[in-house]
């Protein structure tokens, strides 16, 4: 059965490790799970990813990995949401029902209106960009997802180029004039993800 997991502010790479692992279940027959976390200050380079859109890479982890897409920030104030789970149908229905979840949890905290957007994928409120996306498929299994600007400090996108693209960034913060916990909305996007995607 599908559950969703909580790991609090956790660094990059053991996380990675908990999903390979969890992967390799799901391939043997196992139930797969969605890790939601924070993760302390890193950037990180999909297999099409630029390094010359690191910008200002001092004092912050860069791990190549890969997923698709370019170049993403993960940091304090920002909630990842990692499912790994079989694919029922195809990738962009995939995204298109985690990016619905992460939509409708966003409104229940007071920035309603955001939407799926493919090119550049991601969740996108009023022209600009909420939560960045990018997954690895092997096997049928997803690993790696979506990452939800809840008060990431605008400092530190200055970092990176994201997703190779001058993109305008908002956070829910600055959507809804409030600022919850990270944790607090883990708490609403874990249950909708794990029933958009059963």
């Amino acid at each position: 059965m599908l559950a969703w997991h909580w790991l609090g502010r956790a660094p990059y790479r053991r996380v990675l490790a908990d999903q390979l692992a969890t992967r390799e279940r799901v391939w043997a027959g196992g139930d797969g799970a969605v890790l939601l976390c924070e993760h302390p200050a890193t950037i990180t380079l999909g297999r099409s990813g630029d390094p010359a859109n690191v910008l200002a890479p001092e004092g912050v982890a860069v791990e190549r990995i890969e997923r698709g897409g370019d170049v993403t920030y993960h940091g304090p104030g920002q909630l990842v949401v990692y499912p790994v789970v079989r694919l029922q149908k195809g990738v962009i229905d995939f995204l298109e029902r985690i990016a619905g979840a992460l939509a409708d949890a966003c409104a229940a905290l007071g920035a309603p209106g955001a939407a799926f957007r493919r090119d550049p994928a991601g969740l996108w409120l009023s022209g600009r960009k909420l939560a960045a996306c990018g997954v690895h498929i092997a096997r049928g299994v997803s690993v790696h997802g979506f990452a939800l600007d809840v008060a990431t400090p605008r400092e530190a996108w200055a970092r990176i180029r994201p997703c190779g693209l001058a993109l305008p960034q908002v956070s829910l913060a600055e959507a809804s004039g409030r600022t919850p916990s990270v944790e607090t909305v883990a708490a609403e996007v874990g249950p909708r993800v794990v029933a958009a995607l059963r």
